[in-house]
């Protein structure tokens, strides 16, 4: 099933099912239960993020050739951080650079984000895919200065700028997406392909993200893990590409879609 979430012409905000013909029937019901389909029809006036997380977890250094660009080692364990909620951003809408809280060094990093569907602890590798209820499309905008720099050590407060991250289009539920590590992944920046890659150069995988995050933890259903992003940012550009007001960033994988979402400074 392809789940979005949107606002209705009469302003109601829907959970539905796209068909294959490009029409879209509302969905009743906990969408992480079992949703039911119905033969209404929505009309879509604002597409938004399709789900709202409860937490959004994030995995650094990820990708293989991510960790050779910047000159890091591969690590041991995932490098885990958080970002706040106030993050999520809608299909279509913008990314802010921050003005009041300046930063110059905004970047794009194309994810797979992964949307776990039951509580879950203490899961193992091979349980692992079972508590997933679907993936989406997701953008992981960094603030390098206020990570790498003024964040004392942290990365969070350079990741956790209202806007800076995107979901979207929709949510592909698990049963479409038998094997997350082998889809092809995208950024595109005004037209130009700066990162193209694929999901099986993670260091670790979906099931091993999920078996390592549950350890001891408590996974709620609408938790999102943003799983890493490949080789191609703009901080290891040559000269840096950083972004700026007036860009537009898309981001594409396989079997999910397309999000995009332009830049403008802080409003």
């Amino acid at each position: 099933m392809r789940i979005i979430r949107c606002e209705d012409i009469n302003g109601e905000v829907k959970q539905a099912a796209l068909q294959s013909d490009g029409t879209a029937l509302a969905l009743t019901g906990d969408v992480f239960e079992i949703p039911q389909l119905t033969a209404s029809k929505v009309e879509i006036k604002k597409l938004l993020a399709p789900i709202c997380p409860v937490s959004i977890i994030c995995i650094g250094l990820n990708y293989r050739k991510h960790a050779e660009e910047t000159g890091a080692k591969f690590p041991e364990y995932p490098v885990v951080f958080l970002k706040g909620i106030n993050t999520l951003q809608n299909p279509g809408e913008a990314i802010q650079l921050p003005v009041h809280l300046r930063s110059d060094e905004v970047d794009y990093e194309c994810e797979l984000a992964v949307v776990i569907g039951r509580k879950c602890k203490n899961v193992s590798r091979s349980e692992a895919l079972k508590y997933v209820f679907g993936y989406t499309c997701s953008n992981d905008v960094s603030a390098r200065d206020w990570q790498l720099k003024r964040g004392g050590g942290q990365w969070s407060r350079g990741k956790s700028f209202d806007t800076f991250t995107p979901l979207g289009p929709v949510l592909v539920t698990g049963d479409e997406i038998p094997n997350p590590n082998a889809l092809n992944i995208r950024t595109i920046l005004n037209g130009r392909v700066m990162q193209d890659w694929n999901t099986n150069d993670m260091i670790f995988d979906v099931p091993a993200l999920i078996e390592f995050l549950s350890g001891s933890t408590t996974l709620l259903p609408g938790t999102v893990i943003l799983t890493g992003t490949p080789h191609g940012v703009g901080m290891a550009q040559k000269p840096p590409r950083w972004l700026q007001s007036g860009d537009s960033v898309t981001i594409e994988i396989e079997g999910i879609g397309t999000l995009q979402n332009p830049v403008v400074n802080e409003i």
